[in-house]
């Protein structure tokens, strides 16, 4: 079996022997011509053989050959080898791995050097794939059959180790409600009091949170222990007047020592880091729009966003009591102290009412809660009154990032506007970590759920919470709780987000060897990608998404089809995503062993 660690380790010469030993077969066939479509006609002969190979002949000779499961991978990556060596897709991404392939076949030594070793890996694996050789499943996984009592034993005692192995891996998490962490965010909560010489009352005062957000390096590097990389990040921000927010009460999360790392997730969504700050200054100073996600078009008046049939998104506030680094509306967040309540929501929701066709709306933003229940109340209110409305959902993060916004004279103000049979009124948040699961959030979910209201968790999945069993682990807090995971987002491709962004095969691989090990009512979130004026497509759904090239720098380049497509002629979406090889690589540095994570170059 080739590891992907000792791949790490080789040179890209090395690496190219190792591809062409992975299929023979490929290079002698580029090796027998130096015509592109020659080459392209003798590969997709070949792959064409193999496929027929592999599934038109007798069952019973493939019993000591190759098991089922390594033959439909082969047909996988049979599948993703003919996509990257089509003519259309060469146009579509302008570039062409086959060529690269050819002349490398050909010993052109100035294509190796157009090339990285992440790519080379891609098409090692690839190959191995095409060959039914991944030898990641040992014989021994796959061939427990129950057919008697030893056999059941066998089973149970099979599962035992998955369970066994996950559980293991849980340790190496932390909860908020763990003791450790209590004594952390204590000790946080009584020196961020003394700095601001407030008392208990105040610091359970959502307003006096609100009036005390920390924007700032000075004050931010006087309460928690800051890094260089950290500490220069926030300089830059500063200096360039990026938007920084960060609560009193979240300041509480990080750890008191920088000896520790269970605050990474914590930290990395509200410190902007060095690159992002240079990426969103050089965009800034292009005048390049930064709406990643073409709201805008989809945008039929002001503050209504809308993608999909009957759900409309109103936004009737551009500010938050804390900003998330990765936020895909970081180009229309504002400033808490320049926000205010749109001048435009009277005819927004004027639009709502005059359009029969919606059921319902996601009060979002910024986030809504920043504004008073009197507020709340008048626009929850308006939106109760419009017959054709079943269901209102508030987007917030203040029951995380400032739980005692949940009071009882809010929840108040929402359930008389919830009834079952008629309307219900939701909560949709943003829980990205397990360490954000505290006493205080836990009492505001359940002063909601005590009246009834439903609490939805959208995670993003970013670089710093994408370890093995890391989603898992929340999922569980997440459900104990009182709060039903919703959404897994993958890391959108904004550029000044780099920092953030993980494989998509990263997400796909989660979903099959971690999330299905969790009961069914603990892995109700769907792993998504939200394409850019088009809306959420289904990771784990085969014909929504395919690669269609790998570029010189190992990036897949991924063609997404839109989620009607199969109702209307839409247009597609190419995304390219983040390098695998570079992300394992992170993950090395980062102490972590990437030979667990081996499999993820079979998940497209």
């Amino acid at each position: 079996m080739i590891s992907t660690t000792s791949l790490i380790n080789s040179s890209k010469k090395e690496l190219v022997t190792i591809l062409w030993r992975s299929d023979s077969t490929i290079h002698e066939l580029l090796q027998r011509t130096e015509d592109l479509e020659d080459a392209r006609e003798l590969l997709i002969k070949y792959l064409c053989k193999l496929e027929n190979h592999y599934f038109n002949v007798l069952p019973l000779q493939y019993k000591s050959v190759h098991h089922i499961i390594e033959r439909n991978t082969a047909k996988e990556c049979i599948r993703v080898f003919k996509n990257i060596i089509c003519v259309e897709s060469e146009q579509v991404t302008s570039f062409s791995a086959l060529k690269i392939l050819l002349n490398l076949a050909q010993n052109n030594e100035y294509d190796l050097s157009q090339i990285t070793k992440g790519f080379v890996c891609e098409f090692i694996f690839l190959f191995r794939g095409i060959n039914a050789k991944t030898e990641i499943l040992s014989h021994a996984d796959l061939e427990i059959t129950v057919i008697d009592k030893d056999a059941a034993q066998q089973r149970s005692s099979h599962l035992d180790q998955y369970s066994n192995r996950m559980n293991s891996v849980f340790k190496n998490f932390r909860s908020g409600t763990d003791k450790e962490m209590l004594v952390n965010q204590e000790k946080n909560r009584i020196k961020i009091l003394t700095y601001f010489n407030a008392t208990e009352k105040q610091w359970n005062d959502y307003n006096w949170q609100l009036s005390n957000i920390i924007r700032d390096h000075e004050t931010l590097s006087k309460l928690v222990p800051l890094s260089t990389e950290e500490l220069t990040g926030l300089k830059e921000a500063n200096k360039h007047n990026l938007p920084v927010q960060i609560t009193p009460y979240y300041l509480t999360l990080f750890c008191d020592t920088s000896t520790k790392t269970y605050d990474q997730p914590i930290r990395a969504q509200v410190l902007p880091s060095s690159n992002y700050c240079t990426k969103v200054i050089e965009n800034l100073s292009l005048g390049l729009d930064h709406d990643f996600m073409g709201e805008k078009s989809t945008s039929p008046i002001q503050d209504i966003t809308r993608r999909y049939a009957q759900i409309v998104i109103l936004k009737p506030f551009d500010s938050c009591p804390q900003i998330c680094v990765y936020c895909q509306r970081n180009w229309e967040i504002t400033e808490i102290e320049n926000a205010s309540v749109t001048d435009h929501l009277e005819k927004a929701i004027e639009w709502i009412e005059k359009n029969s066709s919606l059921t319902e709306v996601l009060v979002t933003g910024g986030d809504p809660l920043t504004l008073d229940d009197k507020q709340i109340d008048y626009i929850i209110g308006k939106l109760s009154t419009i017959k054709h409305l079943n269901r209102i959902r508030i987007g917030t993060r203040t029951i995380v990032t400032m739980p005692m916004r949940i009071t009882p004279e809010f929840v108040k103000v929402i359930k008389k506007y919830h009834d079952w049979g008629t309307r219900e009124i939701s909560i949709m948040t943003h829980v990205e970590d397990s360490l954000e699961l505290t006493p205080s959030v836990l009492r505001a979910v359940k002063l909601l759920k005590n009246a009834g209201i439903n609490i939805y968790n959208q995670q993003v999945f970013t670089y710093y919470n994408s370890r093995r069993f890391q989603s898992c682990f929340l999922r569980k807090k997440l459900k104990l709780f009182g709060i039903d995971p919703y959404y897994l987002f993958n890391t959108k491709g904004k550029e000044e987000t780099i920092d953030y962004r993980v494989p998509i095969s990263r997400i796909e691989q989660e979903r099959k060897e971690e999330a299905r090990l969790l009961p069914g009512l603990e892995r109700t979130d769907e792993s998504v990608f939200n394409v850019p004026k088009i809306g959420k497509s289904h990771l784990r759904a085969l014909q929504d998404h395919e690669p269609v090239m790998i570029m010189p720098n190992g990036q897949r380049v991924y063609r997404f089809y839109p989620w009607e497509s199969k109702l209307v002629l839409a247009d597609d979406y190419l995304y390219t995503d983040v390098s695998i090889y570079d992300y394992l690589v992170r993950l090395k540095n980062d102490g972590h062993d990437i030979d667990e994570y081996q499999s993820i170059w079979y998940y497209f």
